[in-house]
């Protein structure tokens, strides 16, 4: 993704320093995170996959793809797929994937940029690698965050939101050794500029090497830290984290993370996903792509989808 420099880290904004009586969040355990095959055969870590979902309501999973340098001809993709009851959002770090769907929506989503896929009452969607980046190979790093609904807002009409990298708020701990891409939610005061149906914060923090990051958290959120790369420690207590583990935390008002003074050879930062959200708290049907609240609602979705009721992707116009 486009990279900072610290110098430029000085020149921006400051997330506020958190009010020393804040009682720091301790750290509720620490997950590995297991690997599977998605799509057309790509290799995901997820992270969610081995923890207890209350830890992460209203979040449903989150995916790490990558990092993984890709030779010609090896990038794979989700081709044509639904999805009914929640939201996709997938951030792109570095490559590039195209994304469309039954719904009108679509772009390039790279280096840093973020494609939100409300679902809602059903639609069909892909994401697949670019022309190029299947031709040539090249590096790929992204994630991808799935977000419940509540019962009320299952059926909302599906909406598409790019977000453009140079839109998401960017913001420098007190002393510059940590910065923040703050793509949706509240963090001291800051907006990221994701439109949520769920109440969550959601960013990417970079730490330079022995920096610490504390940040204010919402006492009425769930919160969550999942390594992308380097390694570190979460918590006041200091509990040892690294790539491909998840972070779950117990009730208070900030969240600590530091990064270690030595870091690996391929990332010399710490870099890791700051999430949460207000819990939903509703009994859940789960269906491969579909995530609802009955089985019925379930039954039916499947219907639509094989009924054609999602839609279907328009095909691409070849030019004259």
């Amino acid at each position: 993704m486009p990279a900072r420099t610290r110098e430029h880290w000085t020149a921006l904004p400051r997330s506020p320093a958190v009010d020393p009586s804040a009682a720091d969040r301790p750290v509720a355990g620490v997950s590995d995170a297991p690997t599977f095959l998605e799509g057309e055969g790509f290799h995901v870590r997820r992270a969610t996959a081995s923890i207890d979902l209350r830890f992460a309501d209203p979040f449903l999973l989150l995916d790490h793809m990558g990092a993984v340098e890709y030779a010609p001809g090896e990038a794979k993709g989700a081709p044509d797929h639904p999805h009914r009851g929640f939201e996709t959002v997938t951030y792109m770090m570095d490559g590039q994937l195209v994304h469309r769907d039954s719904n009108g929506g679509g772009g390039l989503i790279t280096d840093g940029a973020t494609q939100w896929m409300t679902a809602g009452a059903g639609i069909v969607h892909s994401e697949m690698p670019t022309e190029q980046i299947v031709a040539s190979g090249g590096l790929f790093h992204g994630v991808q965050l799935w977000v419940n609904l509540p019962q009320a807002e299952k059926w909302t009409p599906p909406r598409y939101q790019d977000i453009d990298a140079n839109r998401v708020e960017v913001l420098a701990s007190d002393d510059a050794g940590a910065v923040v891409r703050l793509i949706a939610g509240d963090l001291g005061g800051h907006a990221g500029p994701g439109a949520t149906h769920t109440p969550i914060t959601y960013a990417h923090a970079t730490l330079q090497p022995g920096a610490r990051l504390r940040v204010p958290w919402r006492a009425d959120f769930n919160a969550l830290a999942y390594v992308l790369a380097g390694r570190g420690t979460v918590g006041m207590e200091g509990r040892p984290i690294h790539e491909g583990q998840l972070a779950m935390f117990g009730p208070g008002q900030a969240v600590t993370v530091t990064a270690a003074p030595g870091q690996e050879a391929r990332s010399d930062t710490l870099e890791v996903l700051l999430l949460g959200g207000r819990p939903i708290r509703e009994t859940i049907a789960w269906y491969g792509p579909f995530v609802m609240n009955t089985r019925d609602e379930i039954v039916q979705a499947v219907e639509d989808y094989r009924a054609g009721r999602m839609g279907s992707i328009p095909a691409e116009r070849t030019p004259a």
